[in-house]
């Protein structure tokens, strides 16, 4: 079973080199950080487990991405990349996770951990083994190429899109993934929740909406980051995965970190109409 590209050539570049030169042209940015970071030598346990990542066209968010993958790569290739984005297209059940096979990048093939699917799928009592819902969604395949051009395809995922954003949801995905964790301590897993923040205002409406979700990401408040969402009119697209690792982070003990806050307007684009993007780690 493979999972072909959706967005090679429209989010990012079909061709191999030109998608690394994308993916270098990101942490050289003047948004991104500046450099491009070197895989350890010699691995340490990692402190920072959870991240949060947009998931825009390369030219837009591509800078504020790299901002944690910076942090991801600095700490060593994972093992298993548990991958959560929002349901963009509406197909699919409310929570759906692909059961196994591969994901096709122009970088190559990653294998999906159909193990760890299968815990998943029993701990948490809301995920569907549910393929169409992943066909054509892009919030999972555009993080995927910045973690080949550093670790080849030398690393699992499991990958899951949410249609159903609610903390409720969000606490049963998020008790599945401790379980997992739980049991599975020999094995080296990082969460990225992938969400877009405020969409299609001007820059400083969105900046100024931005900061409310932001206010509660930094308190671990994800009850609040739902209301906020829902009664402030953010457009944030993946508050459910977001929620998720804010919840695994208070389980954990870890503390939020923004590591960069922008808008389409700071990247490739005009002002008056802007996508916000968050790059954060949850760590010590």
């Amino acid at each position: 079973m493979k999972r072909m590209p959706a967005v090679a050539g429209s989010f990012y570049e079909s061709d191999p080199q030109e998608l690394k030169n994308r993916i270098e042209w990101s942490f050289n940015h003047p948004v991104g950080p500046g450099k491009i970071p070197e895989i350890p030598k010699d691995k340490n346990k990692r402190d920072n487990l959870f991240f949060i990542v947009p998931h825009a066209g390369y030219i837009y968010s591509g800078p504020v991405a790299a901002h944690s993958y910076y942090y991801l790569v600095s700490e060593g290739k994972p093992d298993i990349v548990i991958i959560l984005g929002p349901n963009h297209t509406g197909y699919g059940s409310y929570v759906s996770v692909w059961p196994e096979g591969e994901w096709e990048t122009p970088l190559g093939d990653v294998r999906v951990n159909k193990d760890i699917v299968m815990e998943l799928v029993k701990y948490s009592q809301v995920v569907d083994i549910d393929e169409k819902a992943h066909l054509y969604e892009h919030s999972i395949e555009v993080q995927i190429p910045f973690l080949q051009y550093f670790f080849d395809s030398n690393f699992e995922i499991v990958p899951i899109v949410v249609g159903l954003q609610t903390p409720e949801i969000a606490e049963y995905l998020a008790n599945g993934i401790y379980k997992i964790l739980d049991n599975h301590k020999d094995k080296d897993i990082v969460i990225l929740s992938s969400s877009d923040m405020n969409h299609y205002d001007p820059y400083d409406v969105t900046y100024k909406k931005d900061q409310m979700a932001i206010d509660k990401i930094v308190q671990l408040d994800y009850k609040g980051l739902y209301e906020v969402v829902e009664d402030k009119d953010v457009t944030m697209c993946g508050y459910a995965p977001v929620m998720v690792s804010m919840i695994l982070a208070r389980k954990f003990n870890k503390k939020p970190y923004i590591l960069k806050h922008a808008t389409s307007g700071d990247t490739s684009g005009s002002k008056d109409s802007v996508v916000g993007y968050l790059a954060a780690r949850f760590g010590n």
